[in-house]
């Protein structure tokens, strides 16, 4: 393969200043959120030594994150999309702030962090939905895949310093100004979506809200069985083979790495899907992106349980994290790229929250499980049989979804009018 269609693909950033805005937008702002993630389960370690504490910590985000799918997602079709972001991100910051001052000391009470938790989460997919909405409006679809891969690999890069960054904070300066860090990256977050051009909504957008506006999504993908498909073998991957909420555990109790190791447990797949984006120009060429998704997730979960497996091995362990990470990174890309070409720009809000629902609920209902699993037997097993689980679960819907095992795109990177609906 040529060295041209090997590395990442610039030429949306190149191309389209809206675009640039709206990515190094979301890099600031994702890489506050990544110091978070590692920031909040410690702390909940910390002051329960409990990993079904941590665990729960995905059933209090769940909640708001379904409200917000099903409603912000609605409102993205009928308001302009860089206001919700902007929206958003301060209430996002807001969580942040209250998570911030309640650390001090870590005498700030559990059910306290639940709910700064749960509200940040909900804040986030308004925010998430409108950003992944208005992105099909600002490139070609030609360009659509290099744009998710693009998008992916901000995303993995925060994933990398972000965790890295957390764990030097608290291990030297406390959990309170992890904390502050996220705070601190709203500000360029917000400039750069103010350089944005605005983004109303469509003349004969026809969106309602109360009650219908959820059904509406609902209904949309429940009638298309590709929908199904990509939502459904990301719960699968996400559900079973996450074990993040085992992290804490598995780096204070198990491997003995302290919390600048946990920073390298949350980084490693972050680091392994980074480099799977540098190199991620291949994917424009890439015709069967469903079975892709199968693929990919299958490889995710035979590399999670072979973390699993690896034990205090972390020179096997690590890598093993990062070839999952760069597994999930292919099947992101893959299934964001599906979703943004089988519905109109009418429907992008309501779908690409319904995304951000699956998407960021799937890691929370996997947390639980990984936790519960981790409570009831040990983390370790937790770890492999949530990996054996996910490859089991991903060949049984690769079986169950000829629709999308057969998907193929036009090479005008379109999808066939049958899959992409009327």
């Amino acid at each position: 393969m040529a060295r041209g269609t090997l590395l990442v693909d610039v030429t949306p950033l190149r191309e389209s200043r809206d675009f640039r805005s709206l990515w190094f937008s979301q890099l600031a702002t994702t890489l506050g959120r990544q110091v978070v993630v590692v920031a909040v389960p410690y702390q909940v370690y910390l002051l329960t030594h409990s990993s079904l504490a941590v665990g729960l910590l995905g059933l209090f985000q769940a909640v708001p994150i379904v409200v917000a799918g099903l409603y912000g997602g609605a409102m993205a079709d009928r308001f302009d999309r860089r206001q919700l972001q902007l929206i958003g991100k301060s209430l996002v910051a807001l969580s942040s702030l209250a998570l911030a001052i309640a650390a001090l000391g870590l005498r700030g009470p559990l059910g306290f962090v639940y709910l700064a938790v749960a509200f940040g989460a909900g804040a986030s997919t308004l925010d998430q939905s409108a950003r992944a909405a208005t992105i099909p409006r600002l490139v070609p679809g030609r360009l659509l895949p290099s744009a998710m891969s693009l998008s992916q690999a901000l995303q993995q890069t925060s994933a990398i310093v972000g965790p890295a960054l957390a764990g030097l904070l608290l291990a030297k300066a406390g959990v309170t100004w992890a904390y502050w860090l996220d705070v601190a990256c709203f500000l360029p977050g917000v400039l750069f979506i103010l350089r944005l051009s605005p983004q109303p909504p469509l003349a004969d957008h026809g969106v309602v809200l109360g009650w219908r506006a959820p059904a509406e999504a609902l209904r949309l993908v429940a009638s298309r069985r590709l929908l199904v498909g990509i939502f459904t073998s990301d719960l699968v991957a996400m559900i079973f083979g996450m074990p993040t909420a085992v992290f804490p555990a598995l780096a204070l109790s198990v491997l003995k790495i302290g919390a600048g190791g946990l920073g390298l447990l949350y980084a490693a797949p972050a680091a392994g899907a980074l480099v799977g984006s540098l190199f991620s120009g291949w994917v424009r060429s890439v015709k069967r992106q469903g079975m892709a998704v199968f693929i990919a997730i299958a490889i995710w979960g035979v590399a999670i349980a072979g973390f699993g497996l690896a034990g205090k091995l972390l020179w096997l362990g690590l890598p093993l994290l990062a070839l999952a990470g760069g597994a999930d990174l292919v099947s992101a890309i893959f299934r964001s790229t599906i979703l943004q070409l089988s519905i109109p720009d009418a429907m992008r809000g309501r779908m690409s929250a319904f995304q951000m629902m699956v998407v960021t609920t799937g890691p929370r209902l996997g947390d639980l499980e990984a936790g519960a699993v981790a409570a009831l037997v040990n983390p370790v097993f937790s770890v492999v049989s949530g990996g054996v689980a996910c490859v089991v679960g991903i060949a049984l819907l690769a079986l169950l979804l000829p629709e999308m095992r057969d998907q193929r795109v036009s090479e005008e990177g379109l999808l066939p009018k049958s899959a992409a609906g009327p």
